[in-house]
């Protein structure tokens, strides 16, 4: 399932990129297309001039007067250097700044910029301005493209968002239905519990304890449920404590060969963070059952508290099948598994619980093929 709504998601993304390139390409092309007619057009009334300045300097030429009014009625900026743009001539050009020699080397470095300067002799050159519109229509496909890249990206975000906030209505929906569910066949079996406890049927001692213990699980289970899209309430605890409590319930619930320890750095016994204890001891479940199927029920767990001023970081580490480096984003999302019987939502609850409710992070720290992964939880102290 996940695959398959990865690859849609990827398809229309690559699909989406694609149509904005096609179209801004296609901008580019004819926007380019009509500047190089306006340049052509512009270039041979810049030729006829310098056509005009070589029929002045023709020795041989014996009506000027043609060549003098083609370059009296131009109205295109010009500039007439040597061939080292040591500057002979200016016309069209502002009468008090043409004066300023500084002024009139940009205007040259502009203008040959977007045109080569056109070439009058072996000794003369005309450099010209290239009209506004033309210069403008140079630039508008980037513009029109960058403006397009934005209207996506925000598009993109706008859908995105919607998509997450209808996801996260269902969440809340199916939590607060699976709650509710779970309360009616909960409250029977609360009441064989204390039948069994009074007497009234056969039962072994350690039966009834471990009836009970399940019983309060089931309990907690669906108040964690309830809680989805509300606010916890987050109380201090000492986190060594708490991990022992929630690692001791399920030693007896996962494989005998799995082994779990608690180490730490320093102090790491008497940490204390503000947390909402049935929402995490959660997360610690997740993150235990789900390294128990990676290393298929044989192998190591360890738990690692790193206290530092500010915060605190728990290191899970498991000796199991490892993750790929492209899948440590993916193992969050809502649907990821690598198992045949499961709807992937325990790593993605873990997530929501950590950074929603707690304001912490989690993320994968290493894994490695054949031999284990490392989540890392960063939560801060009380």
């Amino acid at each position: 399932m996940f695959k398959l709504n990865l690859s849609r998601r990827r398809k229309f993304n690559i699909l989406l990129l694609g149509v904005a390139i096609l179209i801004s390409g296609f901008f580019i092309f004819f926007t380019n297309y009509l500047v190089g007619e306006l340049s052509k057009e512009e270039i041979e009334k810049v030729k006829k001039v310098a056509d005009a300045y070589e029929a002045l300097n023709d020795p041989n030429t014996t009506d000027v007067t043609p060549a003098f009014q083609i370059i009296q009625n131009t109205t295109i900026p010009i500039i007439v250097t040597d061939k080292n743009e040591l500057v002979s001539q200016t016309k069209n050009l502002d009468p008090v700044k043409s004066k300023n020699p500084a002024y009139v080397k940009e205007l040259i470095k502009k203008w040959k910029y977007f045109n080569k300067p056109i070439k009058v002799n072996e000794y003369q050159f005309i450099y010209f301005e290239e009209k506004p519109a033309v210069t403008l229509l140079r630039f508008y496909p980037y513009l029109q493209f960058l403006l397009l890249a934005v209207f996506l990206a925000i598009a993109y975000i706008a859908i995105t968002s919607s998509r997450r906030f209808e996801q996260n209505r269902v969440w809340v929906g199916m939590a607060k239905e699976t709650a509710h569910q779970i309360g009616t066949p909960l409250s029977s079996l609360m009441a064989w519990v204390d039948y069994l406890k009074a007497g009234e049927g056969y039962a072994s001692p350690e039966v009834i304890d471990e009836l009970e213990k399940d019983v309060n699980r089931l309990n907690i289970i669906a108040e964690r449920f309830s809680k989805i899209g509300s606010t916890p309430e987050l109380v201090e605890y000492n986190l060594y404590n708490l991990l022992e409590e929630s690692i001791d319930y399920l030693r007896a619930r996962i494989p005998k060969k799995v082994n779990i320890t608690i180490h730490g750095d320093g102090d790491y016994k008497n940490v204390n963070i503000k947390i909402n204890k049935n929402l995490f001891s959660w997360v610690i479940e997740n993150l235990t059952k789900n390294a128990a199927d990676a290393m298929e029920g044989d192998g190591d767990i360890r738990f690692i508290i790193r206290p530092h001023k500010d915060f605190v970081l728990i290191d899970i580490k498991d000796s199991g099948k490892g993750i790929l480096r492209s899948n440590y984003k993916n193992v969050f999302e809502p649907g990821f598994t690598t198992k045949k019987r499961c709807w992937g939502l325990g790593l993605s609850l873990t997530k929501r619980i950590i950074e929603n409710y707690h304001k912490g992070e989690i993320f994968v720290k290493d894994s490695e093929q054949g031999k284990g992964t490392t989540f890392r939880i960063r939560l801060g102290r009380a």
